[in-house]
């Protein structure tokens, strides 16, 4: 059997790790909701602490201790890190509670917004050109929650708070000099003392549940592995392919936790709803055709030349 090349198994790899973090994060529901009677800040401040303490061992393992030395040591540039640090965590927890309260279907509305907040965030605040497509496709996603405030009158504020939380993140990570790992490594550990304080703070007053019952201590604990894991196979997948193609990946995580608001959780779907989430469809797949058609084309080199080829 003849061996395939090496970039061809890279990519091949790079799409098992995207899969895999993606499937990940959009099964992440079907563990949050296990806390049953655990309130969502509570599971939120475990997160931080066993996350915070899971990555340290990670990034020992990978000997990975110099730029987060380097970023430490410039306490100057730590007040963007710390932003993005109370960014991630209102995500966090406010993710849980939809999850707690049964409003899954929301944080899927949120997560498939994001990519189109974050373009409205490049065109409004980088003063990034954008095409005519990508504006068609923001306008939609205002016309959808406009149709959805008017027809259920009620504004789906848990999913433009995650969106703009995520999508804000994302645009002060951009500032950030540290890679997913160590980057997030730095932002858990600036929320530790606030976790570990909460959590004392919880024990003194008798309404921690860290210790209630073997279950819930595990699923605590456990909740910093899973913060973790897709985190690196996203890692491996940026490495190996294009960003088009993970951007293509990207629609999996709220598409699983779309299905899993309907046929795992039996949240109702409205009229209104299912008209936000087409034409929410409608602007994505426009945002993809104008980021695929726009990508940049691979230059081709002839045989016996040293000039790339430039197409007519």
């Amino acid at each position: 059997m003849t061996a395939r090349p090496a970039s061809e198994q890279d990519a091949t790899r790079g799409v098992a790790y995207g899969l895999g973090a993606y499937v990940m994060w959009g099964c992440f529901p079907l563990f949050f909701a296990l806390f049953d009677g655990v309130p969502a800040f509570e599971v939120l401040i475990h997160r931080i602490i066993w996350s915070c303490l899971f990555l340290a061992g990670l990034v020992t393992l990978l000997k990975r201790w110099a730029p987060i030395r380097q970023a430490l040591g410039e306490p100057s540039r730590l007040g963007a890190v710390l932003a993005c640090a109370l960014l991630i965590a209102f995500n966090w927890g406010l993710y849980i509670y939809s999850v707690e309260t049964r409003q899954v279907l929301q944080a899927s509305l949120g997560y498939f917004l994001t990519p189109l907040v974050n373009v409205a965030l490049g065109m409004l605040v980088l003063r990034e050109r954008i095409s005519g497509l990508q504006v068609l496709a923001i306008g939609l996603a205002g016309l959808a929650i406009i149709i959805q405030l008017s027809l259920l009158g009620v504004l789906p504020w848990i999913s433009l708070a995650l969106a703009l939380s995520f999508g804000t993140y994302g645009l002060l990570r951009k500032r950030v000099p540290l890679d997913g790992l160590s980057g997030l490594f730095v932002e858990t550990l600036l929320l530790l003392p606030l976790g570990l304080l909460t959590l004392a703070w919880l024990s003194l007053v008798g309404q921690s549940h860290f210790l209630e019952a073997p279950r819930t201590l595990i699923l605590l604990v456990a909740s910093g592995v899973i913060t973790a894991l897709p985190l690196l196979a996203f890692a491996g997948a940026a490495r190996r392919l294009r960003l088009a193609t993970l951007g293509f990946l990207m629609y999996l995580n709220p598409s699983i936790q779309f299905f899993i608001a309907l046929w795992v959780f039996h949240e109702p779907l409205t009229t209104a709803q299912l008209l936000t989430f087409l034409l929410i469809w409608l602007g994505l797949a426009l945002y993809s055709w104008s980021a695929w058609s726009t990508r940049p084309r691979p230059v081709l080199v002839p045989t016996g030349t040293d000039e790339p080829h430039k197409p007519q």
